[in-house]
């Protein structure tokens, strides 16, 4: 298994590699370095968070994941995870559903008028 992940997307939307790597791990071991710019970056507030821009941060992230404990990952890890369970793909259907039954469309009454036959 990796010892860490790193994604760090310049822009994108949920990147699901990162939710991926969290949801393989478990073992609760492994730890994510994260793009802010990723989608999944605001789910997943428990992996080391870096711009992507920033070389000496991107650098300083890596050593920080090879030498961070194992009691650190664990922990970390299993918020991931959690978040990662509670967020699901069914989560996000019943959300969906339920804000388009709040949509109300008014919908104008149309008046066809007929030909008149002399």
């Amino acid at each position: 298994a990796a010892s860490f992940c790193m994604v760090t997307s310049l822009h994108d939307g949920m990147n699901l590699v990162a939710k991926e790597f969290v949801a393989s791990r478990e073992d609760e071991r492994g730890t994510l370095v994260l793009s802010t710019f990723a989608g999944a970056a605001h789910d997943l507030s428990d992996a080391l968070l870096v711009n992507p821009y920033d070389v000496s941060q991107l650098a300083e992230s890596i050593h920080r994941a090879l030498e961070m404990s194992e009691e650190e990952q664990s922990t970390r890890m299993q918020r991931m995870r959690h978040v990662v369970r509670e967020r699901n793909i069914y989560r996000w259907a019943a959300h969906l559903l339920s804000d388009l039954t709040e949509i109300r469309i008014e919908i104008p009454e149309r008046v066809v008028e007929t030909p008149q036959w002399s």
